[in-house]
């Protein structure tokens, strides 16, 4: 028997959701910007068919989670796009569906459970199984017709044959492990349902869902046989690439169906997958930490953490070099890496005898370890084994984050032009080969072999015109192409700076004086072109030693300002080197949580020698976090935003999770909202909560301060009188699965928050943005923009829509206002262009865009000191030492000082 551990704890750790989004995102669709490109207005939108074609069953039967249709937008000119869809027959016949039940003492892995099924229906029982049903490693399984035995089977299923007594050699025979297997008739699914919902007269209710549901397990179930796959995608070997650090990324094909405006569709995409590198098991991990000597593996604690935090979850084959090996074990995950070494660790064996690791491989296996020094990896089972018969086979998803320093390297390999994008998506229906897959045959799916992507009219809207201040040469202008620029441009409401500091973390060495000097020349050029006053002309300039404290330094040069100017600094402009996360977060800790003055990071390579239209970018940062306001929509332009006899409430919320595999780790939750009559002026309110929790706990206390806060500003700084009527809640990050928990659990909180400000009779619009879907638009050559992509400003919202409810790339929830489609798209559109970072219209909404940044940054309401790993040691954690590190995580946030509270300090 070989060595143990000690037995585990019963925690199995959090299971890793993937509930994506069905798609209803912004797309292109809300990617702003003008579609005007100097080629005239283009034609106008000519109905293709009345206004009610397409458009769903207004009776009560047909009942919906969001709102139902109304209409389809007719603003903007049309443009022809392709789109990554492709039309599908949906089956005639009914679908068997039954429960997959396999009594275990704990979850199996969606591949191990497909290899018991896949056995069960070619080696067990394969006359049961004629035709094949499809499977989706988890508690569905579909057939075309019904499986003989009635309402159940049970089955007994090994994934090898036993040993045959010439193998053994004289040893006790070890039989394989039995997987028991029952199978239990749950609903037989009538296709007319899709058909009927196709064609706007059915609901979406459950019955509609699980025949999505079984369709999608048909089209998957080939390639999740052949290749390594996740909920939606798998991945090919085909196209790769090593990114060092043992991983290599591999290209992968998403597919989902899609059901339509009356059709159903398949969604093809390109994906990608970071695997772990194959190969001998200290090889792999000698190249992620960095090493060239097997002996420096046994480092300290922190460096055997950060390996361990790589190699948790990934499955290895023991084999012992060199020797034969007279069956193939599968691979088996490793859980954790051990403290001590094979020649250190002991256990008591069968016989009675103290054994180190080594001797027991010794005298078990003949094997004499090269490397006993080194730690062992702990087995799932328990096992204690050396690392040197360790082998980690290839197409392996590693399920955990991607080190930062690699993310460009992902980014690199995963973006492709549209035109090559599109290219691989055709040549990927070549992989998926639907009409040679055995099951999308016998269930009646049919995708023509010769498919080609789906074409459809599109919109352009056009950009809302923005406002600048006094002393522009122009007071507005019209974004072209989804940009424009502030030459001769002042902020709308420019801020003055009294006093403020320079704080430099770079060498002197590096970042002479004579490069701060034309820095702070250019910010004061930069100030002075867009408005912003200065009146201390010559700041405080000091330089870090190597060994200074971020909090300490940055208090001395406050002090230095406060000895110059009899008050302290507001604004400390400070000067960071490459690869500085932690000195980042240690400024925002100290400037947004515990000082309360704003900072500006810049990075030591980008503003030395810089161009003026950095510093240009540079103020933009600094006047909204500051109390300014950078540009706003002109009232003509967006009457259905800044209506004066309707005060809107924008908002923007969102909920961050942590990574894969840091277990007992938060969730953080932001939301923000506009406090002035523009929408152009935003806060924020941030906070922590339960590990994975999607739906936000305390939105009723943060909408409230937001609520009270807004008519505050009202009254006391634009002494306006009336109080807010609409409230638009844009909702980041839900999948389509929890839009009914935001209606149940959100909307009411919404709701109480309005009474308690003071607005009972506001009206609620709640829209969700989903970014992460898989639909891609590409446009004809005369369309597209210079990097070959939509127009700003594309909108889709025909075809390939919700055959039910109303989706433009954004999920209409709840809608008291009564929203025309073209108003709420155009309202949408133009909150894409009041994000202050930037002269670009954005892709999504700012607020949500902004809620998003809130997230990223709640690390920052921690002490940088404070000890709290947001990493995890990559150890699954019982439910005592989860419920133990997140009660740590609740205690250690710290709030936002009450003087960020009315100013874009995320900006």
């Amino acid at each position: 028997m070989p060595p143990r551990a000690a037995p585990p704890g019963t925690g199995r750790g959090t299971p890793r959701g993937s509930a994506a989004p069905r798609g209803n995102a912004p797309g292109r669709g809300g990617r702003g910007g003008s579609g005007v490109r100097g080629r005239g207005a283009g034609p106008a939108i000519a109905p293709a068919r009345s206004q009610a074609a397409g458009l769903p069953d207004t009776s009560a039967h047909v009942t919906t989670v969001g709102v139902k249709r109304p209409g389809f937008g007719t603003s903007g000119r049309a443009i022809q796009v392709s789109t990554n869809h492709f039309e599908v027959k949906i089956p005639e016949a009914n679908i068997y569906h039954y429960d997959v039940i396999s009594p275990s003492e704990k979850v199996l892995p969606a591949a191990l459970n497909m290899d018991i099924i896949k056995r069960l229906q070619e080696v067990i029982d394969p006359v049961t199984f004629t035709p094949r049903a499809v499977y989706d490693g988890r508690k569905n399984m579909f057939t075309p017709r019904p499986l003989p035995f009635g309402a159940s089977g049970e089955f007994d299923v090994t994934l090898e044959d036993p040993p045959s007594p010439a193998d053994n050699r004289g040893e006790p025979v070890r039989q394989p492990k039995v997987y028991k297997v029952k199978l239990t008739h749950v609903a037989t699914i009538n296709p007319e349902v899709l058909s009927r919902f196709l064609q706007g007269k059915q609901s979406h209710d459950n019955a509609v869902l699980t025949a999505i549901t079984a369709l999608n397990v048909v089209i998957r179930m080939e390639p999740t046989l052949k290749y390594p796959f996740n909920v939606r995608s798998f991945f090919t070997e085909s196209e790769q690439k090593d990114i060092g650090s043992g991983i290599v990324l591999w290209r992968g094909y998403f597919q989902s169906i899609r059901p339509a405006i009356g059709r159903m569709f398949i969604n093809v995409d390109i994906s990608t997958g970071a695997m772990y590198k194959s190969g001998p098991l200290i090889r792999v991990a000698m190249e992620f930490m960095g090493y060239n000597d097997p002996a420096r593996l046994s480092g300290d604690l922190r460096d055997r953490i950060r390996l361990q935090r790589y190699l948790s979850g990934v499955r290895v084959i023991v084999e012992m070099p060199g020797q034969r090996q007279m069956t193939r074990r599968p691979a088996r995950v490793v859980k954790k890496i051990s403290t001590r070494s094979a020649r250190e660790l002991t256990f008591v064996n069968r016989e009675g005898q103290n054994l180190s690791v080594e001797q027991y491989f010794k005298q078990a296996h003949n094997f004499a370890l090269r490397f006993p020094n080194l730690p062992c990896v702990e087995l799932g089972s328990g096992a204690l084994i050396p690392m040197e018969v360790c082998t980690i086979p290839k197409g392996q998803i590693m399920r955990k984050q991607v080190p930062p320093e690699k993310t460009k390297d992902v980014l690199d390999f995963a973006t492709k032009k549209p035109q090559e994008r599109l290219a691989s998506i055709k040549a990927g229906l070549g992989v998926l080969a639907y009409g040679q897959s055995e099951y999308v045959r016998q269930f009646g799916m049919i995708v023509s072999p010769n498919a080609v992507p789906y074409s459809l009219q599109a919109r352009v809207l056009d950009p809302p015109v923005l406002q600048y201040g006094q002393g522009s040469r122009q007071l507005t202008i019209k974004p072209r192409d989804g940009a424009w620029n502030m030459i001769d441009k002042k902020f709308y409401k420019p801020v003055a700076i009294r006093r403020w500091c320079i704080a430099i973390f770079e060498r002197r060495q590096r970042f002479r004086p004579d490069l701060v000097e034309e820095m702070k020349a250019g910010l004061l050029q930069a100030f002075a072109s867009v408005g912003m006053q200065v009146f201390e002309q010559d700041p405080c300039i000091e330089w870090a030693n190597p060994n200074d404290q971020v909090a300490p330094f940055l208090r001395a040069v406050g002090g230095k300002c406060v000895q110059k100017n009899k008050a302290g600094p507001e604004l400390i402009v400070v000067v960071l080197p490459e690869a500085s996360a932690d000195l980042y977060m240690r400024v925002k800790h100290f400037g947004d949580i515990v000082q309360g003055v704003a900072t500006q990071c810049l990075r030591s390579s980008k503003c030395s020698r810089a161009k003026a239209q950095y510093f240009a970018n540079v103020c933009l940062k600094i006047n909204v976090k500051l109390g300014g306001i950078n540009t706003v929509p002109d009232a003509r332009s967006i009457p259905v935003l800044t209506d004066p006899h309707n005060p809107t409430i924008v908002m923007g919320a969102d909920v961050i999770h942590p990574a894969p595999g840091a277990d007992g780790r938060p969730s953080f939750t932001a939301l923000v909202g506009n406090v002035d009559s523009d929408t152009a002026k935003y806060i924020a309110d941030c906070r922590v909560q339960t590990s994975r929790q999607e739906m936000i706990d305390d939105l009723e206390e943060m909408a409230t301060n937001i609520f009270t806060m807004y008519q505050a500003y009202r009254t006391n700084v634009e002494k306006k009188t009336t109080a807010a009527r609409r409230v638009i809640f844009y909702r980041d990050g839900v999948s389509e699965g929890q839009f009914q928990h935001v209606l149940e659990y959100e909307l009411p909180q919404l709701r109480k928050a309005c009474a308690k400000a003071g607005i009972p009779d506001a009206k609620i619009t709640v829209i969700v943005v989903g970014k992460r879907h898989h639909v891609r638009f590409f446009p004809s050559q005369s369309d597209a923009d210079r990097s070959g992509n939509c127009p700003a400003g594309t909108v889709v919202d025909r075809d390939i829509g919700h055959p039910v409810e109303f989706d433009f790339y954004l999920h209409v929830l709840y809608d008291d206002n009564g929203f025309t489609p073209d108003s709420l798209q155009a309202l949408s559109f133009a909150l894409c262009h009041v994000y202050a970072r930037s002269t670009r219209s954005v892709s999504i909404p700012a607020p949500v865009y902004y809620a998003d940044i809130v997230c990223a940054r709640a690390k920052n309401h921690y002490d940088p000191d404070g000890g709290m790993d947001f990493e995890g040691s990559g150890v699954t954690l019982d439910d005592n030492q989860k419920s133990s590190s997140l009660e740590a995580f609740k205690r250690g946030f710290k709030p936002l000082n009450s003087a960020m509270r009315k100013v874009m300090y995320f900006s």
